[in-house]
C-alpha cells in the first residue's frame, strides 16, 4: 500500500513563525503566557505547554501584570495592546504578517469612512480570533458578515468597502460578493464598481490550497485529514477533500485512526491544516505503513 503525505501540507507561514517565536523565548528560559492557544491543534499545543507555554484567556490576561505575552498569529484589537501597556505586560509579537497588514488596511479605511458615509464590511466567522482582532481596527464598529443570510445588515445605498477573514473560503467569498453586487443594482446602483470596493484578502497559502488538494484527495483510494477539531481552516479543506473524494476522514490524533479505512486500499493520501504540524502528520504516516 502507498502511502503519501501531501507536501503543502502543514503550518503556513503565519503559524510556523508564531510557534517558532515561541520556541525561541522558551528555550531562554522564559515564562510565556500565550493568550489563547498558540495554534488550533491540541497536540501542538500540548508540545510547546511542555516547553513551558501556558495559554490563557481574556479574563485572566486582564489581571497579570509584570510578565511576558506572546500574541498569536490570529493577532488581536488595540484593547489588548492598551491592557499590556497598562499592566506592564511585555508584549511578545507573532501576529501573522498578513493578518497585521490587513489589520492595517482595516483601521485606515475605517478612518476614511469615518469622514464620508462609506461602510467597512468583514466576511468572517463570528467569534473567531482573527476576526475580533479585525473588528477592533474599527472600534467594533465594522459590520461582520458570515454570509449571504446578513445582507441585512449592509446599507446597499452607501458605498461598501469589503475585506475577508485571512483564512476564509475564496469560493464563498466571491459568491457572497456577487450576491452583494446584486443587491446593489436591485436597488439603484448602477456603478458597483465605485460604490463596492473589494478587497482581496483571503491569505494566498490558503486559497492555492483547493484546487492542489482537490487534485490529491482525487489520486488516492482514501484520504486521511489531520487537523485540530477546533481549526476553521481544517474543517474547510476537510469538507473540499470530502466533496472529491469520499473516503476521506478526519482525524485529530493517531489513535483515532481505523485500521479498516485501509482494507483493500492500494493508497492513502495524508493531508492537514495550515494549523496541522508536520510532526504529527508524519507521525500519523508511519502508524499507517505498518498496519
Amino acid at each position: 500500500m502507498v502511502v503519501e503525505i501531501d507536501s503543502q501540507s502543514g503550518f503556513c507561514f503565519g503559524v510556523e513563525n508564531a510557534v517558532e517565536i515561541a520556541e525561541k523565548a522558551l528555550l531562554k528560559g522564559e515564562k510565556v503566557f500565550s493568550l489563547g492557544p498558540i495554534v488550533h491543534n491540541d497536540k501542538e499545543v500540548e508540545r510547546l505547554s511542555s516547553l513551558g507555554l501556558t495559554s490563557i484567556d481574556h479574563d485572566k490576561f486582564r489581571n497579570l501584570k509584570n510578565c511576558k505575552v506572546l500574541i498569536r498569529a490570529h493577532g488581536e484589537p488595540p484593547e489588548t495592546y492598551q491592557t499590556a501597556d497598562n499592566n506592564n505586560i511585555t508584549i511578545i509579537e507573532a501576529t501573522c504578517p498578513i493578518v497585521k497588514r490587513l489589520q492595517s488596511k482595516i483601521k485606515q479605511t475605517w478612518l476614511r469612512t469615518k469622514e464620508g458615509n462609506g461602510q467597512v464590511v468583514i466576511f468572517g466567522k463570528p467569534g473567531h480570533a482573527e476576526v475580533v482582532g479585525l473588528l477592533g481596527q474599527t472600534n467594533n464598529e465594522g459590520i461582520l458578515v458570515a454570509g449571504p443570510e446578513d445582507l441585512g445588515k449592509i446599507d446597499v445605498t452607501k458605498p461598501v468597502y469589503l475585506f475577508s477573514q485571512t483564512t476564509m473560503s475564496v469560493k464563498d467569498y466571491n459568491n457572497f460578493t456577487d450576491i452583494l453586487c446584486s443587491r446593489m443594482k436591485e436597488n439603484g446602483i448602477s456603478d458597483t464598481e465605485k460604490n463596492l470596493i473589494i478587497n482581496k484578502t483571503i491569505c494566498g497559502q490558503v486559497s492555492n490550497r483547493e484546487p492542489n488538494l482537490k487534485a490529491f484527495a482525487r489520486k488516492h483510494d482514501t484520504i486521511v485529514f489531520v487537523s485540530g477539531r477546533e481549526s476553521s481552516n481544517g474543517k474547510m479543506l476537510y469538507s473540499i477533500c470530502k466533496t472529491i473524494n469520499k473516503d476521506t476522514h478526519f482525524v485529530a490524533s493517531p489513535e483515532e485512526l481505523d485500521k479498516s479505512w485501509f482494507t483493500g486500499k492500494n493508497s492513502v493520501g495524508i493531508c492537514g491544516a495550515t494549523s496541522t504540524p508536520k510532526w504529527l502528520i508524519e507521525n500519523i504516516r508511519d502508524i499507517i505503513s505498518n498496519i
